[in-house]
């Protein structure tokens, strides 16, 4: 059974940071690129970054650059999205979403809730 399941949300503060991670089984995870997008209430579907299958290349959209880093281990089948600095407008459910970098149309997991507020 193909599965993307994400975790590590929570609360943080204005500035704070969390790790959120992705756990992926039933294909062969380190074969394909990955991303991580977003959803805030109301509003769409956001991508947010994006990595090649060996790690090696990674994209962020500009809201998030230089404040959230991407990567995987593909020993153990997961892709991670450290969010420092966190801002109020960061506030989402995020996916983990599997596709070539920047396309996020396809398989997703049930997403992990991140609220930033003081």
């Amino acid at each position: 059974q193909v599965q993307l399941v994400e975790s590590g949300g929570g609360l943080a503060q204005p500035g704070g940071s969390l790790r959120l991670s992705c756990a992926a089984s039933g294909f062969a995870f380190s074969a394909y690129p990955m991303n991580w997008a977003r959803q805030a209430p109301g509003k769409g579907l956001e991508w947010v970054s994006g990595i090649v299958s060996d790690g090696t290349v990674t994209d962020y959209a500009d809201s998030v650059k230089g404040r959230f880093t991407i990567s995987r281990n593909n020993a153990k089948n997961l892709l991670f999205l450290q969010m420092n600095s966190l801002k109020p407008e960061d506030s989402a459910l995020y996916y983990c979403a599997k596709g070539a970098i920047g396309v996020i149309s396809g398989l997703r997991g049930q997403g992990t809730q991140v609220t930033v507020s003081s």
